[in-house]
């Protein structure tokens, strides 16, 4: 059961004025569907994306003086892409006040990449409505400052597979192997469990699907690469 949103607005650091925009925000269509609403949290993630989208270029094209249009768009793809506003929703805890239908809740929706990151859209969508751009503005870029200190190197997490064999390939000559260890659940909704390992070194992922499950994997992987290697110099959530 979601817990009492009028707690959110000490996680968020955001009181809403109009207290229908954040159920509407916090609101899945499989929870609307069940108890017959006229209304889930898409039109607001359709908002709250375009509203990122400028707000990022504003502090990409402000904080990056000199760099051209390509560089800047990359960047602002990773800062706005699935898992950069799913580790924005998990720092605020959004999946604990997120309102689910019975199925989502049973295969783990709340911590659901996708569903966060939807959930962060239309949150972003909902502030703007309930304020203003300045005060949406500035109430974003505080996380975005806090978890992404260094912007450009977000670059990084958007693939991170590949960042993963590629530096096993510089440091060893060999790419990592992924293993599936076990896959549990019913067969309309399985969830697999990977290792990823190179040399004498591995780490587990979880996921509802073998892919991401690889890319949980890789992450892991990496973390404990970098604590031991200062020029990896990158840490996954």
């Amino acid at each position: 059961m979601a817990e009492d949103i009028e707690k959110l607005k000490y996680r968020i650091g955001y009181e809403f004025k109009n207290r229908a925009l954040l159920r509407e925000a916090l609101t899945h269509r499989s929870y609307a569907v069940e108890n017959d609403l006229k209304y889930d949290n898409q039109r607001l993630e359709f908002l709250g994306d375009s509203v990122l989208g400028v707000i990022l270029t504003d502090w990409l094209f402000h904080n990056y003086p000199d760099a051209s249009e390509g560089p800047l768009t990359k960047i602002r793809s990773a800062l706005a892409c699935m898992p950069a506003l799913a580790r924005i929703a998990r720092h605020l805890e959004l999946g604990r006040f997120i309102l689910l239908g019975h199925g989502e809740i049973e295969s783990g929706g709340d911590d659901r990449e996708s569903t966060l990151s939807d959930l962060m859209e239309a949150l972003i969508g909902a502030v703007y409505l309930d304020s203003d751009y300045q005060t949406v503005q500035a109430w974003l870029l505080k996380y975005y400052r806090e978890l992404f200190p260094e912007p450009q190197k977000v670059l990084q997490y958007g693939n991170p597979k590949g960042l993963l064999q590629e530096y096993t390939q510089h440091k060893w000559g060999m790419a990592p192997v992924y293993t599936v260890v076990s896959v549990e659940g019913p067969d309309h909704n399985p969830r697999y469990q990977v290792v990823a390992s190179v040399r004498d070194l591995s780490a587990e992922g979880e996921a509802l699907s073998r892919k991401s499950a690889e890319i949980q994997a890789a992450k892991n992987l990496l973390n404990i690469l970098s604590a031991d290697d200062p020029e990896l110099d990158i840490m996954f959530p």
